[in-house]
């Protein structure tokens, strides 16, 4: 790989990492701020919805786009739009529970920030183009590991800088400051990708893409889920990621109930961000040849199952020791069955409809991140006619229950995996 091309790695790395930075400062503090500002269980669980619910639409819009006008411009976008937004977090956290600004209060001043930095933050898929661009087949895999790493890295260390801009008292009122430090993060991803980031995209190769690719490819959504290996392990990815999408809404509300301050629930995140990045990076990178996809995949469910209900026994407990000694098991158990759904997904499609199989798979984790968090925050919080009891071991313990049927759905995966190689077989 040439310099250059080393150089736009390098660059593209330390930008979206920055990036990441300001979302793993906010997303621990939202829920919390949401109930400062007097959200009811359905109204949090929108807010924390909609940022995955706009990244969902608008991803392959500013996918579509860079095809047509490259991928620097829609970057430097994304980057300002972030900026802007995680400015107007900081100030709306700012205005305090009766504030209003331009005659709006202050929790839809939150709803519309996080709404603009879910449009924004939608261009992680531009970025991993970039990537495509630049590298070769063989060097292809290395170069998107990359986002994966700073997404790993972001979220451990954007809690960390967090922790230093809040109290460490318990029920201190919230600051503006982690707004306003992401906003400043952002900004200067920002202005790297403005003075050094170059473009990746060749006139030649836009055209092409121009002609071929559509915004929304209902097509391959309807074909692949009508094929049953692949439907079973889309539907398995769907319910791994909504029951992980449910624990990660809810912890700040867990912490808050167990007495941890906001600069105690940034630890845990970050903590949480550090397993993340430890077991995806090494203990899972190394299994997964040695045990397989589908071993790998059964083992991270099993590890969901019984972290999810241990966190569930961990909030009736009260104890810190315990919450901290069983966040480990589900991470791990997540990290593990991810890459080897992900990867059984590929596995199990035809070369030449690859990108629109596993372009399928982005969307159904994408809309389990939108439901997920609406589905957690009600059985928390629970709902205003009283209709949903809320618990706080109620989204983790139906948590472990949706992972069990992810383990039967994978049971029978299997099962058709072992009938299909027999059937190959006896057919030479």
């Amino acid at each position: 790989m040439s310099q250059g091309r080393k150089a736009g790695l390098l660059l593209i790395f330390v930008t979206v990492f920055i990036d990441l930075l300001g979302f793993g400062i906010v997303l621990p503090l939202l829920p919390r701020y949401g109930e400062h500002f007097e959200a009811g269980g359905g109204t949090l669980g929108l807010l924390m919805a909609s940022f995955s619910a706009m990244q969902f639409l608008f991803a392959p819009i500013w996918g579509r786009l860079s095809d047509r006008v490259g991928r620097r411009p829609i970057l430097i976008l994304g980057l300002a739009g972030s900026t802007i937004f995680y400015g107007m977090f900081g100030f709306a956290t700012s205005l305090g529970k009766e504030g209003m600004f331009l005659g709006i209060g202050a929790l839809s001043w939150l709803f519309t920030t996080r709404i603009g930095a879910g449009i924004a933050g939608a261009t992680i898929p531009t970025a991993q183009a970039y990537i495509a661009d630049i590298t070769g087949p063989k060097e292809r895999g290395k170069g998107m590991a990359l986002i994966g790493a700073a997404f790993g890295i972001g979220f451990t260390f954007g809690p960390l800088i967090g922790a230093a801009f809040v109290s460490s008292e318990v029920g201190a009122t919230p600051s503006a400051a982690p707004g306003y430090v992401a906003c400043v993060l952002s900004g200067i991803a920002a202005l790297l990708s403005i003075f050094m980031l170059p473009e990746s995209l060749s006139k030649e190769k836009s055209n092409s893409l121009s002609k071929r690719l559509h915004w929304f490819d209902i097509n391959s959504f309807r074909h692949a889920l009508t094929r049953p290996q692949i439907g079973l392990i889309l539907f398995t990815i769907f319910l791994t990621t909504f029951a992980f999408a449910q624990f990660e809404s809810t912890l700040s509300l867990l912490t808050q109930e167990l007495g941890f301050a906001a600069r105690s629930n940034f630890y845990v995140f970050a903590y949480i961000g550090l397993i993340l990045t430890l077991s995806q990076g090494i203990l899972v990178r190394r299994l997964i040849p040695r045990i397989g996809e589908y071993r790998m995949g059964m083992a991270g469910i099993i590890l969901m199952v019984a972290g999810l209900l241990l966190i569930g026994v961990a909030g009736n407990s009260g104890s810190y020791a315990l919450l901290y000694a069983v966040l480990p098991i589900s991470v791990v158990g997540f990290s593990a069955t991810t890459p080897s759904l992900q990867s059984l997904l590929s596995l199990n499609t035809p070369d030449d409809e690859q990108g629109g199989v596993l372009g399928v798979g982005q969307s159904i984790s994408a809309l389990a991140r939108i439901l997920g968090p609406l589905a957690g925050i009600v059985l928390f919080k629970g709902t205003q006619n009283g209709l949903i009891p809320g618990s706080i071991n109620s989204p983790y313990y139906v948590g472990a229950g949706i992972m069990l049927m992810g383990l039967l759905l994978m049971s029978g995966l299997k099962s058709k995996t072992t009938n299909s190689d027999s059937t190959a077989k006896s057919d030479t």
